[in-house]
């Protein structure tokens, strides 16, 4: 039986499946949140649970399902959502598009941390990691939204860092680069996939900032580029 539980946002994407795996073959017990396919499926796989991460009341109810088994603590939450949009430089690119950027990558990222964070400090602290991107440090043109966001994300987890070092809760960032999957295949079908990182190599390093094995490690953003 899993003694602590991990809450993965965004656990049903791309880099999502292979977090989830890496969890489950930890040990670990796992929910995972989403706007469909609710409840518990068989021992070996996560908790599902039907919640929109973008409302705080959706963010509440995936957290209390995460920490509702005494026997194993929600213990980490890793925040996977997120969303991409490219445009035009900043004086092209409308209002509308810059806020929705910031509102699906750091809304959800907020209010699930804001919400475990009590729940964390009472199981005696634990980890939260964020997803931010390489472009957070290294933006590109054309996509200020996204970049801004993504800067957004990293500066909060940093935040987090600071604030709850006293009780036991670390946070650490990654930075991935282009991650290898299917859809961004799809959307690049020239570009060199073998410079892409895949999601297995992300999933490691992300179960591993999850964990007591990294438990000096705080306030770090961590690249994951492969070899882009």
């Amino acid at each position: 039986m899993a003694e602590r539980t991990v809450l993965v946002t965004g656990g049903t994407g791309g880099l999502g499946g292979a977090v989830t795996a890496a969890f489950l073959t930890a040990g670990w017990r796992v929910v995972v949140p989403g706007r469909e396919g609710g409840g518990a499926t068989p021992a070996a796989g996560p908790v599902r649970v039907v919640a929109d991460l973008l409302d705080p009341a959706g963010a509440a109810r995936a957290v209390a399902v995460a920490a509702a088994e005494p026997a194993a603590p929600l213990r980490a939450v890793v925040n996977l959502v997120g969303g991409y949009a490219s445009g035009g430089l900043v004086h092209e690119t409308p209002i509308e598009e810059f806020d929705r950027m910031l509102r699906i990558n750091l809304r959800p990222t907020y209010l699930v941390t804001q919400a475990a964070l009590p729940h964390l400090v009472e199981a005696g602290g634990g980890a939260v990691v964020c997803v931010s991107a390489r472009a957070a440090v290294v933006p590109f043109p054309g996509a200020a939204g996204y970049v801004t966001a993504k800067a957004a994300v990293q500066a909060f987890a940093n935040t987090v860092a600071v604030e709850y070092r006293q009780r036991g809760v670390r946070c650490n960032t990654v930075l991935p680069s282009v991650i290898d999957t299917p859809a961004n295949r799809a959307a690049q079908p020239d570009a060199d996939h073998r410079r892409w990182v895949p999601p297995a190599e992300i999933a490691a390093v992300i179960r591993f900032l999850a964990s007591d094995e990294s438990a000096p490690t705080s306030g770090a953003s961590i690249p994951v580029y492969g070899r882009a």
